[in-house]
């Protein structure tokens, strides 16, 4: 890894066991990839569910070259993530499946062209959460997250503000990653 893997621990004391079990499963995704230029790992227990304790939230945005891997195992209910070890496994096999196929993909030659593939506009932002909806050129809503619009450009976005992305199948439809505003120009520096 070109950078050191970095934790965040959100509404959840920092556990320094829990940190040397998400470093090691990192280490062990060099297997599937030995490019890997970037690792974060957001654990976190968002909310009390009625029926069931605190569910444990595993987010990974992983970065290889040509593309960017977000897995988020907390937009289900799996009653196993009270235990955060079982939340961190789930997480990380979610990412090992997702490296597999991408290198699978390069192998066969299938991989996307270097850059963004589509073009849209951002429709919905649903700020406070991190995500929004892109709607494509073909009148298609795709979903992204924070963590997939490039050199951290989420909070500058607005509705109706054009954007390249490139585009994969997630776990509950297409998601966009690598989202470039289309004028994008980095923020001066201060």
């Amino acid at each position: 890894m070109d950078q050191p893997v970095q934790i965040t621990f959100r509404d959840v004391p920092p556990s320094a066991a829990v940190e040397a079990r998400i470093r090691e499963e990192a280490d062990a995704l060099r297997q599937y990839d030995d490019r890997i230029v970037r690792c974060r790992v957001v654990v976190e227990q968002p909310h009390r569910h009625h029926h069931q304790g605190r569910l444990f939230a595993i987010r990974i945005d992983l970065t290889v070259p040509g593309r960017e891997i977000v897995i988020g195992n907390g937009s289900h209910a799996d009653p196993a993530h009270e235990d955060v070890y079982v939340a961190i496994r789930d997480a990380f096999e979610a990412t090992r499946r997702q490296l597999q196929d991408h290198a699978r993909r390069l192998r066969e030659g299938r991989h996307a062209p270097d850059g963004p593939a589509s073009e849209g506009r951002v429709g919905r932002l649903i700020r406070d959460q991190g995500y929004g909806f892109i709607e494509t050129t073909d009148g298609r809503e795709v979903y992204f997250h924070r963590n997939s619009v490039v050199d951290g450009a989420f909070d500058r976005l607005e509705a109706g503000v054009a954007v390249h992305f490139a585009e994969e199948l997630g776990d509950k439809g297409p998601q966009a990653t690598s989202v470039r505003p289309r004028h994008h120009r980095p923020s001066p520096a201060k």
